[in-house]
């Protein structure tokens, strides 16, 4: 398989130790690594979490020709970055090539592992008093031995190794089971210790979708912690890919990304964030070739509450989405692991691809996938548009996994979509927004194609309409306690719906819901924005437009006087209405420090 890359940008290549998605690798550009990872079920060994090189017994291929030292395409200058090395500092502003993003993703992981820098370690004995401080006792059941038997190890990974077992008795009696032995001598930071107890309490609380590794057991001894979980035997999504040559046909794309949306649709609506979602951590139950998958490894995932962001840096290197890169994000982030899938069933490269996990990151941040080589010309307009709208750089003009599923590449009639937690949030709101704001996203609902109408439509038959044909907030409560496992209530999920008291005293009929219901910024991820939003004006213009004041714009969008000048440019001269820009700037907002930076 040939690599796609996106577009020519410099990086700035280390050899370091780098620590991503559980497992730690030395890379050097000359020397490739494998790693076997733990599963909830069989594992093969395979690359992953290490950079590409040219070498015939590496799946990703190097996209540079053998016996060129150079990591740049042919054309490419060296990086400014690369030459002020030996560039005394006073010719330059930033005397030292910019700081690569890896270094502080290596420095929460080695803190996560328990890593010490060289030379910096705690002496034996201190290290030592350090240990017996840590409580390594999870309250597990501890007859593990006399509850089941183990078999032959299946995979091994950087906290211990998963083998097959039968059960002895009980439910499980005579029956195939994968275990994950984790051990507690690895445990050496309490952050691993919680990371483990998290990992079986997600495990516990999920449950209820055919994608989803099904969980037995947990037990402990003295050395160890174990995880009973369903045993697959069909091997990893990334061997079945390996195996045809990279690539996956459009219709059997579907049917992986179908599964893969559907399962991680469960988790989002649960408040459970994956944050490892990559073709190792799926696994097929048997070796038929249409077994169905399973979502494993939450060793990686967190509860997240419904308007929670998260900072800490996990995941593996080439299917990290940018706003985990700089620290802030949520549910979206999974989306764009299944963008970088999705992209490589249909073409056989990773959309973002460097020599070392420091270019990945680059990549990742500044680049953009290629849609020009072979075979995407070939490629349907569709699934194109679908893989766009994952891997857009901005997570809020991103897809919902529920919404995916409605995407016009995949959209089914006879396959059911679940409730999509995002519809609370923006009805949430909408009924904290002002008069006006309101008026303007009703004309912009006025103006939806009727793509985006098929999801919303869903949306609302799933809350199930009184006989009067409008939703009220009960209608939202029943929905999402009819879904609901412990994890949701772990997450705080339904604490959203105290947000939402305003529709205790209101009923919304389809056409409010869809003002309530829509995202600008979704929206403007469309490649016909444009004219979804002139349409809009114009009703705008008809219905609600009205002589406005830069102070009251201003107050409208909780903006101060610094902005002021920036607002006047979206109020028409001629009548003081807002103009199209002025309306279209005004659906989504700007943010004090945004307009100051749009001001100097």
């Amino acid at each position: 398989m040939g690599q796609c890359y996106g577009k020519n940008i410099s990086v700035v290549e280390d050899d370091t130790i780098v620590v991503v998605g559980g497992d730690t690798s030395v890379n050097h550009p000359q020397a490739p690594s494998t790693s076997t990872e733990v599963n909830g079920g069989v594992n093969v060994p395979s690359v992953k979490n290490t950079p590409a090189h040219s070498s015939s017994n590496s799946p990703w291929r190097s996209p540079y020709p053998h016996g060129i030292g150079s990591p740049l395409p042919a054309g490419v200058s060296p990086s400014p970055a690369r030459s002020s090395r030996s560039t005394p500092r006073r010719f330059f502003r930033r005397p030292f090539p910019p700081p690569s993003p890896a270094k502080h993703i290596k420095a929460s992981l080695a803190k996560r592992q328990g890593q010490a820098k060289p030379k910096e370690g705690p002496i034996p004995e201190e290290g030592a008093e350090v240990e017996r401080q840590l409580d390594k006792s999870f309250g597990y059941a501890k007859n593990f031995g006399a509850k089941y038997e183990l078999g032959k190890e299946v995979g091994r990974g950087h906290f211990g190794h998963t083998c097959s077992a039968k059960g002895k008795k009980g439910e499980l009696k005579g029956q195939q089971v994968a275990v994950k032995i984790i051990s507690k001598a690895k445990m050496t930071t309490p952050i691993s210790i919680e990371d483990v107890r998290r990992e079986v309490k997600i495990l516990k609380a999920l449950s209820g979708h055919k994608n989803l590794i099904r969980f037995h057991d947990a037990c402990e001894d003295a050395n160890n912690v174990y995880v009973i979980m369903e045993l697959c035997e069909g091997g990893e999504l990334l061997d079945r890919i390996l195996s045809r040559g990279g690539r996956y046909t459009e219709e059997d794309a579907k049917v992986i990304i179908v599964q893969i949306l559907s399962v991680v649709a469960f988790c989002h609506l649960q408040g459970v964030v994956h944050r490892d979602l990559k073709p190792e951590n799926f696994l097929f139950t048997t070796r038929d070739e249409d077994a169905p998958m399973k979502l494993i490894d939450f060793g990686l995932s967190d509860f997240i509450r419904p308007d929670e962001r998260l900072n800490d840096i996990v995941g593996s290197a080439y299917y990290v989405a940018p706003e985990v890169l700089h620290r802030s994000y949520s549910l979206e982030g999974d989306i764009w692991s299944i963008g970088v899938i999705t992209y490589i069933l249909l073409c056989g490269s990773r959309p973002f691809w460097a020599r070392t996990e420091s270019g990945i990151f680059r990549a990742v941040l500044r680049a953009d996938p290629n849609f020009d080589d072979s075979p995407w010309p070939a490629v349907s307009a569709e699934a194109k548009d679908f893989v766009k709208r994952l891997l857009n750089k901005d997570h809020r003009k991103r897809m919902t996994a529920a919404q995916a599923l409605t995407h016009p590449w995949l959209r089914d009639d006879n396959r059911p979509v679940p409730l999509d937690i995002l519809i609370y949030k923006l009805v949430k709101s909408f009924f904290r927004a002002t008069p006006l704001k309101r008026a303007a996203l009703k004309c912009l609902s006025k103006a939806l194609t009727e793509d985006e109408l098929v999801y919303l439509r869903i949306q609302f038959r799933l809350l199930e309409p009184n006989k009067d044909g409008r939703v009220s907030l009960d209608n939202f409560r029943t929905a999402l306690m009819r879904n609901a496992t412990d994890a949701m209530k772990e997450s705080r999920v339904p604490d959203i719906l105290i947000a939402m008291e305003p529709l205790s005293y209101k009923k919304l009929d389809f056409e409010e819901f869809c003002a309530a219901a829509i995202s600008t910024y979704q929206l403007e991820a469309l490649e016909g924005w444009e004219q979804v939003a002139s349409t809009a004006f114009e009703y705008f213009e008809q219905e609600a437009n009205r002589v406005i004041s830069v102070e009251e714009l201003a107050r409208e969008m909780n903006l101060g006087p610094t902005a002021h000048s920036i607002l006047s440019d979206w109020i028409r001269k001629s009548d003081g209405k807002l103009s199209f820009l002025g309306y279209t700037k005004f659906l989504h907002g700007v943010t004090i420090r945004s307009s100051n930076t749009r001001h100097q």
